[in-house]
């Protein structure tokens, strides 16, 4: 039995809804952890929280930045190192092979990501935990996991002698990294890499394991944690769902953000959040609403779906632009990310149309779909412009 048309707008309208619902501003961040070993014996490693990360909702939640730092008192700041130092504790699983599971005794301060300065009044403040011991004879391997109870990401990194090492790893909860081989980081020692090991040096399978771990990290991006992203896909979607001007727009969109992603992340360009995040809302608005005005496909629709692509593609950049790779690395890692931003957001147009295609007739389809679709997604891109201008 076909549903009927006045059934149709509370299907799109339901299910608009339930994303509205669960909206996310912002990308969840990830937990960096970095070892870092000097060849002369000792290890250093890094671990770094966001304190977005120890609130109930780190999506909707601002950054920290240098001022807001500066307003707390000395309890605010001691209290969210204690804070970090129990997410790390209970999300993170430390290893070295073969004594088994450690507990670092980790130094925690505020600092900016990548243990840089608080230089710039928009840097992001971090809480970045600091523990630096002596490899004892005959370890073999250095591996983390991350523990079932997270509920977030953790990048495994490695520097050696002061190189990043080309394989990087995005552990989603329960997931094991790979282990890095310890032995032959001075002198080889009798007793041989623990198996399956990478070694300090690289690998042949680096390239294609930080490929996989970052197209993970992008399609995850936009689904499920990417609202702005899929919003700004359906009312792309919501023109027209006739599959030339649908490719056209979709393609255009992602070679756009595609340019942005990567000259933000080679660090050409840098634009500070709190500017890209509602531009990136008010694109979402302005798509929705040009479907209620401009109903009809022209070539200008491209131009501004390329502009507002590369808007995107600053966004986007956040995920990667905190990491420093090597040249390898950082190729796959943008490869892989990309390859998955867009396989979320053919997922979307994907669900949106087998949502959407029993409603045949184009004027039903304009009415009871393309018009509310939009209202709601233009409300929603407003109401992010005004929250994310005025938090």
């Amino acid at each position: 039995m076909k549903p009927s048309c006045w059934q149709a707008p509370f299907f799109s309208l339901a299910a608009l809804v339930l994303f509205l619902a669960s909206a996310s501003a912002h990308p969840i961040p990830d937990i960096p952890v970095r070892g870092h070993f000097s060849g002369n014996g000792t290890m250093r490693v890094t671990v770094e929280v966001d304190p977005r990360c120890l609130t109930s909702a780190p999506d909707i939640e601002p950054s920290t930045v240098p001022a807001k730092l500066a307003e707390m008192d000395a309890e605010k700041k001691a209290a969210l190192i204690r804070q970090a130092a129990e997410l790390v504790r209970r999300c993170v699983e430390f290893t070295l092979e073969p004594v088994g599971q450690v507990q670092p005794d980790f130094a925690f301060s505020f600092t900016g990501q990548n243990e840089g300065k608080l230089a710039g009044a928009d840097d992001v403040v971090v809480i970045t935990g600091e523990w630096q011991t002596t490899l004892a004879a005959g370890l073999t391997g250095w591996r983390i996991r991350s523990t079932p109870e997270s509920k977030l990401s953790v990048v495994f990194q490695n520097i050696i002698r002061g190189e990043t090492h080309p394989r990087l790893a995005v552990l989603f909860p329960g997931e094991r990294s790979f282990t890095l081989d310890l032995t032959t980081l001075d002198a080889p020692k009798p007793s041989g890499p623990t198996p399956g090991s990478v070694s300090p040096s690289g690998g042949a399978g680096d390239w294609f394991g930080t490929f996989s771990s970052y197209l993970r990290q992008g399609f995850i991006h936009v689904v499920p944690e990417g609202l702005d992203h899929i919003l700004f896909v359906l009312g792309v979607f919501l023109l027209s769902r006739k599959w030339r001007p649908l490719l056209a727009q979709v393609t255009t969109f992602t070679l756009a953000h595609s340019v942005t992603l990567v000259l933000a992340t080679l660090g050409y360009v840098r634009v500070p959040g709190h500017i890209v995040e509602p531009v990136i809302a008010a694109t979402i608005a302005a798509v929705a609403l040009e479907n209620i005005f401009r109903p009809r496909y022209t070539p200008w629709r491209l131009v501004i779906v390329f502009f507002f692509g590369l808007i995107h593609g600053l966004g986007f950049a956040s995920a990667l632009g905190d990491l420093d790779l090597p040249q390898a690395a950082l190729v796959a890692g943008l490869v892989g990310f990309n390859v998955g931003v867009e396989g979320g957001q053919l997922a979307v147009i994907a669900a949106a149309f087998l949502a959407t295609c029993w409603v045949r007739d184009p004027a039903h389809y304009r009415r009871w779909v393309v018009i509310p679709g939009s209202i709601a997604i233009a409300a929603m891109g407003l109401w992010w412009t005004i929250t994310r201008v005025l938090g």
